[in-house]
């Protein structure tokens, strides 16, 4: 940048003006006043002087520059989702796979210096992702995980033993912590004795009660084994085993972040680390504020000495001018702030004195900010404004998990003052599932308790009328069966009455009948086959008519349509060989 500002200066400095090309020196300064305000080149040398220290300041000059190197130290981990069906037990809540998936991504928050893989295994183990340090790519992988998928029944830890014995192949000590509800196995002697041999060290975290409970699959069903009884599966204790014996550790979950914090510290004491590439970085002091300073002195100099303006302004009077517009400009950028901040105090006032309708009108005002779109769907929650509320609560789109969940909880409590129990179920359900909150759990257990009294008093009704109808149709079956024995009686006696009257008759007309009965015959035979033909048209055509393809409701097909598109992106699995295959039985 220095040659055209050099190349520029030259230029303009040694340009003469018109009086210099045609007049010589003497006659210039005899004609010429004495002008007390610095000339115009000594103010263009100025300028350029401060363009030239501009550039040294972009070039960004720095002194005592040193050179270090920084080296990482990691420490290998595995983690091992056990993801057969006794996982879906909700003795946890929602379930005990879903635990498992929380209490995953709390690790991979709390685990900054460490290296993780992670590890699907049911009557297989299933790799998602190596060892990695890009824990925001390993996030995305285990929120787009499905948790729904068939995998084969069975927990077969040997192969998750031996995924992870690959995987972490290049590393002395090998951790792994397995997230499971106990497994099958009563003694696990050949995974201790493998761990053993290649240094694994196991650490369980038990995600399971003592107590049974039944596995409740996604279509609604419970599991039931052949006999069809309902599957129940509590923990197993059994394997505590592979933690105490392989110089890791066990530990029962909870919900909060205590059992992750305890294992990645003992893990962090016992295992070595492994140092990556070492990075180098530089340090130095900075000098560019030095001719910064400098050329903003000497623009200040130049610009002392301003040149006329041509439409006969003085200075005196545009420079005022300029700095009451600056001022004025400044003094409404304040006050829009002042204003902003009184709103929000005066909002915020009338909400503690329950003047709702004022601050919910304060909070409009400046509903500009994710928390003041809270506020106001507050505001108008407590006004009773519950519809309002809850297209304003809709508006608060957030990252913060906390004002998440709040968000949550509040339109919950929405959807029940406007006796919509099943939206309220669902707000509250998300809720949880971001924040565990003791408030929001007592709210779902209520409405969950008022929607089942609402089904069983359904289910009364229903059965009172059922009880209803067939006592009516009983009724009426009496009574037709009554008058058709009546009508039978009278069709009896006319038939006797008609019998003894066509004896006398029949004694004549025999020898005609004898005549015409051949003819009678026959024609009557015609007639039969005739009927026959006609009934097997109709019954054809019936079938025809009752024959037709099953087309898709509306609802329904909004219902496909809806699974479609809220269908999570499919993660790749990579299936793991192992020597051990898990024979066992169980549908679970």
């Amino acid at each position: 940048m220095f040659i055209p500002i050099i190349l520029l200066m030259f230029l303009i400095i040694t340009q003469k003006d018109s009086f210099q090309k045609h007049f010589s020196e003497e006659t210039i300064n005899k004609l010429s006043v004495a002008n007390k305000h610095m000339s115009k080149t000594t103010r263009n040398i100025l300028f350029f002087i401060a363009l030239i220290l501009m550039t040294i300041a972009l070039a960004r000059p720095v002194a005592n520059e040193k050179d270090h190197s920084f080296k990482q130290e990691v420490s290998s981990i595995v983690i091992a989702i056990d993801v057969s069906k006794s996982m879906l037990a909700n003795d946890i809540y929602p379930n005990r796979l879903a635990m498992a998936k929380q209490k995953l991504l709390k690790i991979i928050e709390n685990s900054k210096k460490n290296a993780l893989a992670v590890i699907l295994f049911a009557k297989s183990s299933f790799i998602l992702s190596p060892i990695t340090q890009d824990f925001n790519s390993l996030k995305i992988l285990v929120e787009n995980l499905d948790t729904g998928m068939n995998f084969d029944n069975g927990s077969n830890i040997f192969s998750t033993l031996e995924t992870t014995n690959k995987l972490l192949k290049d590393y002395k000590n090998k951790n792994l912590i397995l997230l499971s509800d106990g497994g099958n196995s009563n003694t696990y002697e050949e995974e201790i004795e493998y761990a053993n041999k290649n240094n694994i060290n196991i650490y369980t975290i038990a995600l399971a009660t003592k107590k049974a409970s039944a596995i409740k699959l996604e279509n609604g069903e419970f599991l039931t084994n052949k006999d069809g009884s309902i599957v129940t599966v509590a923990l197993n204790e059994n394997i505590k085993k592979l933690g105490l014996n392989t110089n890791g550790g066990y530990i029962n979950f909870s919900i909060s972040n205590d059992d992750i914090k305890q294992v990645l510290a003992d893990i962090d004491k016992k295992s070595s680390k492994k140092e990556l590439e070492s990075k180098k970085f530089k340090t130095y002091t900075e000098l560019f504020y030095y001719p910064l300073a400098l050329a903003i002195f000497i623009l200040l100099i130049s610009f002392s000495s301003l040149p006329k303006f041509s439409n006969k302004l003085s200075r005196k009077k545009i420079i005022p001018s300029l700095l009451f517009l600056t001022l004025l400009n400044i003094s409404t950028d304040l006050k829009a702030l002042e204003f902003d901040f009184q709103t929000i105090e005066k909002a915020k006032e009338s909400y503690k004195n329950k003047e709702y309708k004022k601050a919910s009108k304060n909070y409009e005002k400046v509903a500009n900010t994710v928390e003041a779109k809270y506020n106001l769907a507050n505001s108008l929650y407590k006004e009773k404004k519950y519809k309002e509320a809850l297209n304003q609560y809709k508006e608060v789109i957030t990252s913060n998990q906390d004002l998440e969940s709040k968000k949550l909880h509040n339109m919950g409590n929405a959807y029940v003052k406007l006796n919509d129990l099943e939206n309220a179920k669902k707000m509250y359900e998300n809720a949880l599932k971001i924040k565990a909150d003791k408030q929001t759990r007592e709210n779902l257990e209520t409405v969950q308790k008022i929607l089942d009294k609402t089904k069983k008093q359904k289910n009364k009704k229903n059965q009172e009328e059922n009880k209803e109808d067939k006592k009516d149709k009983k009724q009426e079956n009496k009574e037709k069966e009554q008058n058709k024995n009546k009508e039978e009686n009278k069709d009896k006696q006319d038939k006797k009455q008609d019998s003894e009257k066509n004896k006398e008759q029949d004694k004549k007309n025999k020898e005609d009948k004898n005549k015409d009965s051949k003819k009678e015959q026959e024609k009557k035979k015609q007639q039969e086959q005739n009927k026959e033909k006609s009934q097997n048209k109709q019954k054809t055509s019936q079938q025809k008519q009752e024959i037709k393809p099953q087309e898709i409701s509306d609802l329904e097909e909004k219902k496909w349509l809806e699974k479609i598109q809220n269908g999570k992106t499919p993660v790749l699995l990579k299936r793991a060989d192992t020597k051990k295959e898990d024979n066992s039985t169980n549908p679970w």
